[in-house]
């Protein structure tokens, strides 16, 4: 892009343009503007979310799209409070997160008090870093969050810019550091010899997390489960690392039929950790098993123990594990397949015959969308169930928080995707609680004609919360909603609406859905949103 305009404002637009982002999501306000007009001038999209919160959810899931650092924008005071759980939700998930505020004036931040809250202070333990611009050290402040947010372990940077600072002077070269994992150096701490643990073990097995992801570690993750014939389970955060149509592919960890799981890594005399992040558990570590720690930073999390750590590029760590391994192949193909029939029982559990079931709607919209599709999930029951059943064949293609694991992230995270991968087709899988949290986010998707898919599990409850006062005998006090005729909403916001009772009815909702998902955006394609009245009763055997 060359030299920057001169100004603030335009040496961090070219500094998002050169780190390769297209898009800043984030709602306007006075105290930005000067940057949104820097980010236009220089190539880069402002998308207006209806509220920060969403921008920073979109900004998130463009990250996980891409894995670039996602940016987002908000003004000062209430938009920078409201944008507060978007940007601990990047932090959590391990996502590179670049959240910019704007303030007021700096000669008046210290007394005045419209509008006006302590930024640093604010954002300090939901962020990883919390900055100020400031236009004699911009170069440099640019630099530290772009490198920080995307360091080992990613997350959330925050930037606060005072209005004043946007026009001032900043000239001077984009440099753009570093923004990959770590390259082919491993080391081994520990008094273990990786090599000959995992040769001693009969019954290993791989547990893959988002490290993995951020690491490319597709090809060495099949290489060793091939080589040494071990079962591979992942992380719901880094589905598709492992291709799940693969006769080593052991399942998800801590989704439906989250018991197969567990019993099959209690069984197991050791486990490979590899880009694990504990972030990504659910459920409490009760696996006595040795682990062999493989990431990209030290075990200090110590939710499991780990005598031998390989720290580095986890797909240069496997590789070098597969090129050492000599032996027979410690688990068949046949076990492995009978342990996922077992799993499949497992999440099929507790349907209603008859009636529209939650693995149903998952796997009608996984027949109904391409192999190269892309799924965002909301947080709730349909999650853990979309996590297991949901097939997914390459990395990057399943879009789900579990980190701070906050509502509303589904239908944001939809949009973006689409916006950062237009020729991917998109579809969102959300309960009707987070809906309702983001509905009127769909009116972006139809102004940008986005030919995205939304399918609702709508069953009228907050269904997590209600099971857990069901198992506590209390009655279903303030999780029952509803009343709200969804395609009735869309049609009014500019999306096509449909309801579906039964199976049948949601495959012919469906049954378009790969030929619009292919239509570029600005098409004449709109969103379509689908009510999906499900039974509910298959949850509570699962969870």
């Amino acid at each position: 892009m060359g030299t920057p305009s001169g100004s603030v404002a335009g040496l961090l637009a070219g500094y998002v343009h050169a780190a390769g982002l297209r898009h800043v999501f984030g709602y306007p306000g006075e105290s930005v503007i000067e940057f949104m007009e820097a980010a236009r001038q220089g190539g880069v999209e402002v998308v207006s979310a209806v509220r920060e919160g969403t921008a920073a959810f979109m900004a998130e899931a463009a990250a996980m799209a891409t894995g670039l650092p996602g940016v987002c924008l908000s003004t000062l005071g209430p938009g920078s409070t409201a944008v507060l759980n978007g940007v601990a939700s990047a932090t959590l998930d391990r996502v590179p997160l670049l959240a910019v505020s704007g303030q007021i004036e700096g000669s008046r931040e210290q007394f005045f008090t419209h509008q006006v809250v302590e930024h640093g202070r604010m954002f300090a333990p939901v962020t990883k870093l919390a900055l100020r611009l400031d236009a004699r050290s911009a170069d440099t402040v640019i630099r530290k969050a772009l490198r920080t947010a995307a360091a080992e372990r990613p997350g959330a940077v925050h930037v606060t810019v005072t209005a004043d600072t946007w026009s001032a002077g900043a000239d001077g070269p984009v440099a753009v550091p570093p923004l990959a994992p770590a390259g082919e150096t491993v080391d081994v701490h520990g008094g273990g010899d990786p090599l000959r643990e995992l040769r001693a073990a009969r019954r290993p097995v791989i547990v893959a997390g988002t490290g993995a992801v951020r690491c490319s570690a597709t090809a060495a993750l099949v290489g060793l489960a091939e080589a040494a014939g071990i079962p591979v389970a992942v992380s719901a955060m880094a589905k598709g690392v492992f291709p799940e149509d693969h006769r080593y592919f052991a399942g998800v960890v801590d989704m439906a039929g989250h018991r197969v799981l567990w019993d099959l890594l209690a069984g197991a005399d050791l486990i490979v950790a590899a880009g694990f992040d504990p972030v990504e558990l659910i459920s409490p570590w009760s696996v006595g098993a040795p682990v062999l720690h493989v990431d990209t930073t030290p075990n200090t999390d110590q939710v499991y123990a780990s005598a031998t750590e390989i720290t580095g590029n986890v797909a240069a760590a496997l590789g070098w594990i597969a090129a050492g391994w000599h032996g027979e192949p410690r688990w068949t193909e046949a076990e492995v397949a009978g342990h996922r029939a077992r799993l499949r029982a497992a999440w099929l559990a507790g349907r209603a015959d008859g009636r529209l079931n939650p693995s149903d709607v998952v796997a009608i919209a996984r027949q109904a969308a391409p192999a190269d599709a892309i799924v965002a999930t909301d947080v709730g029951s349909h999650k853990l169930m979309a996590g297991q059943v949901w097939q997914a064949l390459r990395s990057r293609s399943v879009l789900m928080t579990n980190g701070l694991s906050a509502m509303g992230f589904g239908v944001p995270a939809a949009i973006a995707a689409k916006l950062s991968q237009p020729d991917r087709p998109v579809i969102a899988l959300v309960g009707d609680g987070g809906f309702a949290m983001t509905a009127t986010e769909m009116q972006i998707a139809a102004t940008l004609r986005l030919p995205i898919a939304v399918v609702v599990f709508a069953d009228a409850s907050l269904n997590r919360i209600e099971l857990r006062q069901q198992a506590l005998g209390y009655p279903p006090t303030g999780t029952r909603i509803g009343g709200t005729d969804l395609p009735a909403l869309a049609e009014a916001i500019g999306c096509d609406g449909a309801r579906a009772e039964t199976p049948a009815a949601l495959e012919e909702a469906l049954s378009d859905f790969a030929r619009r998902s292919r239509l570029p955006p600005g098409s004449a394609a709109r969103p379509l949103v689908v009510e999906a009245r499900v039974d509910p009763s298959q949850y509570q055997a699962q969870f």
